[in-house]
Formats: C-alpha cells, structure tokens, sequence
C-alpha cells in the first residue's frame, strides 16, 4: 500500500520502518526536518510539508497521524481536508481522546473523507516488530486498510472494534487498566524496599517471570529497568500522566461505575510531583522500558 505518516516520533518512526519492511510505500513526514532527512538514509520517502506529502501518493490516499493528542491532530486535519479527495482515508493512530474522534469523524465525513481511529499498544518495541491494533471504522474502510493493519501487527493483535470512536475507546479502558497494573508492581516493590530483607530485586523480577501467576511483559521489562540501575538510585519517582487514566476515570464516573484501583493509581501519578517514592520509581522506569517515556534524573 502507498502510506502517508506525519509525525516521526519514537512511535511514529518505528511504524514507518515497520510498514516499509512489509512492502508498503512509506511516504513520511515531520515538522522537524530533521526527522525526515533521517528517514530518507533509512529508505523511506520524505517530504518536506504536508502538501507534498500528499502530491506523493497515489490512487486512494491513505495518511496515518501520529502526532500528540489536541490541537495537533485537529490543526492537520484542518490543513489535510482541502488537499484530499472523495474517500480518501484519514488515520488517527495516536492516543486521542474517543470523543475528540467522535467530533474529527462527524466533520471529516461531511466532506466525503473516510476517518479511522488506530488505538496502538506494544510501545516502542511494537510500533517497531509488531504492535497491538484497535480500530475504530466504518466495515468499508476497515476492508481497504486491514492487509496494512495486519501486516503491521503482532500475530492475532488487532481488532476491529466497531464504529468510529471505539478504537481509541478501548485504547482508553486499556491505558486505564494499564496505570493500574504499574500501581500494584510499584507497590509491591516498595514493600520489597523498605522489608528487613536484602533482595535482588532484578532476580526477585526475573523468578516471578517464570511460572508465576504475574508473570509478563511489563514483569521482563521490570528485570530490564533493575539490571540497569539496581536500586533505581539514579531517577526520581515522578510519574507524568498522558491523559489517558483521567479520561478513562471520568467516564467511569459518568457511567457511575466503581473504578477504585485505576483512580488511585491516576492519585499516586498527581501525588508524585511532590513526593519522591519508590512505587514512584518503578513505575517510572517501567513506562520509560516500554514507551520511552522521559524520567527525572537525580
């Protein structure tokens, strides 16, 4: 397939490579230009403005978004609806809010333009080999992209969720979940921390790996981020929030359903700005393992 992506980020880079190593013609895109001459010793196809980038590709036109959540997302589409034809495909595979997209779709099927929301999950890592999709589409549409989405996924890790919003509402629930599980890691390893006991906690990480009942991913980064630093002495404890946990929370609370251990999971990333914790800590270093996400040097 002929692709457009603009915004070459950690994520966004890796997912060009991925698309390319399939077959798939990358076209690729960034504000920092940087990024692109990059891209280009890298294989890919630059351009330079998004104007470009659209000349560039051909038939249908598909462009993939990976930018941040916000104006971003809405400031391209704006500079995207003229440059595109009837049924031209406008993907939305960052971290947007459900009812963001909601609106995005309203206004960019009034012009005859098809819009699709690409929850991705995998980090880095994923973007990169094979990441984990949720899409939000009309069937049609969904039918048009799926050997792209297929190609670009683990194995069995991608869904069609249903209609236009639900990719990045189950993206959502699914960072939502996600904050909780990196809550109860960071607890359990403080307990470890401050207990009588001189533990490994590299090795504690890597045994409970290995036929455990919590053993997993985010369990292998954790032996990852230890090996680095063993005490994690050299990070403070300061988790940033990407939105996703407060929206998720939110809608639990407009749907008055009880969602105790994600809330208090969102509390402790509010209350890490001022206090420096072990839970902290490990939590920071998992996200920086899996997404890349920045830490606070000491």
């Amino acid at each position: 397939m002929n692709i457009g992506l603009i915004g070459l980020g950690k994520m966004g880079y890796n997912l060009a490579v991925n698309m390319k190593e399939h077959g798939h013609e990358v076209i690729a895109f960034d504000c920092d230009l940087e990024k692109v001459k990059e891209a280009e010793k890298d294989g890919l196809s630059g351009a330079y403005n998004v104007k470009q980038l659209i000349n560039k590709l051909k038939g249908r036109k598909v462009v993939w978004l990976m930018v941040p959540a916000g104006k971003p997302v809405d400031s391209l589409i704006n500079e995207l609806l003229p440059l595109l034809n009837k049924h031209d495909i406008i993907i939305d595979g960052g971290n947007s809010y459900y009812k963001d997209t909601l609106r995005r779709y309203e206004k960019i099927k009034s012009k005859g333009i098809d819009f699709v929301d690409v929850g991705t999950s995998g980090g880095i890592e994923g973007a990169r080999h094979g990441t984990c999709t949720m899409i939000g589409a009309e069937d049609e549409v969904f039918e048009y992209i799926e050997p792209l989405i297929k190609d670009i996924s683990v194995e069995k890790g991608y869904l069609h969720t249903g209609r236009n919003g639900s990719g990045h509402f189950v993206k959502m629930v699914h960072n939502g979940i996600e904050y909780g599980m990196l809550e109860a890691i960071g607890e359990g390893f403080e307990v470890l921390e401050k207990s009588q006991f001189d533990l490994n906690f590299k090795e504690v990480a890597r045994v409970w790996n290995y036929g455990s009942v919590i053993r997993g991913w985010l369990m292998e980064l954790m032996e990852d981020a230890f090996k680095k630093d063993p005490k994690l002495n050299s990070i403070k404890g300061i988790i940033h929030s990407n939105g996703e946990g407060l929206w998720t929370v939110q809608e639990a609370l407009d749907l008055k359903i009880a969602a105790p251990a994600i809330t208090e999971a969102l509390f402790t990333r509010f209350r890490s700005e001022v206090d420096d914790t072990f839970t902290g800590k490990v939590i920071a270093a998992l996200r920086n393992e899996f997404g890349g996400h920045g830490v606070e040097k000491k």
